[in-house]
């Protein structure tokens, strides 16, 4: 079956954040009811393109797979009246490296953890945030990091969402951490 798209456009070789910059931009040109497919190579592009259009309003159909490509559908859904706003307790860099309490929840990919991450930080990606919740404590602060700001602003709204009071978006991320790393290679 040939999936029919009103518009395609190829993320294929960018990594977060670009697959949803150029998506929002792209949708800017569709009516409502349209549907846009994104061509990805970046395998966190499914749970960010999914967390990003359920929070400005569009939905997000799904996701098929031809070799190393993956193509999205999202069909643009009037948001009127839905602005997308950043998640709004967050914490430097800076501040993040003189905390002493709380867990530092990292929501790349595993590959990007794997080649380096703050010691200590719990991987959970962005894609397995809801099936693994149950492994977070509620009670406690939980600093949320990814590479840019963007996807950790997803997760942070998320964990709100789901009753964990005490979350903050680690801004600007990974791409401009400068404390210590560890690597699992």
């Amino acid at each position: 079956m040939t999936i029919k798209a009103d518009r395609q456009i190829d993320a294929k070789g960018l990594a977060c954040p670009m697959p949803i910059v150029r998506t929002k931009k792209a949708m800017t040109d569709l009516i409502d009811g349209q549907v846009l497919e994104v061509q990805a190579t970046d395998k966190g592009s499914t749970a960010d393109l999914a967390a990003w259009a359920q929070s400005v309003g569009h939905q997000y159909i799904g996701t098929t797979v031809q070799g190393d490509v993956l193509y999205h559908y999202v069909r643009k859904c009037s948001n009127e009246g839905i602005v997308e706003t950043p998640f709004p307790q967050t914490v430097s860099n800076e501040q993040l490296l003189s905390l002493t309490d709380g867990i530092i929840l990292d929501v790349r990919e595993a590959v990007e953890y794997a080649f380096g991450h703050i010691a200590g930080a719990k991987s959970i990606p962005l894609g397995e945030l809801d099936a693994r919740m149950h492994e977070l404590a509620k009670e406690q602060p939980i600093y949320v990091i990814c590479r840019t700001a963007k996807r950790s602003d997803l997760a942070a709204k998320k964990l709100a969402s789901a009753g964990f009071d005490n979350v903050y978006n680690v801004v600007p991320g990974m791409v401009e951490w400068q404390g210590a790393l560890e690597k699992i290679f």
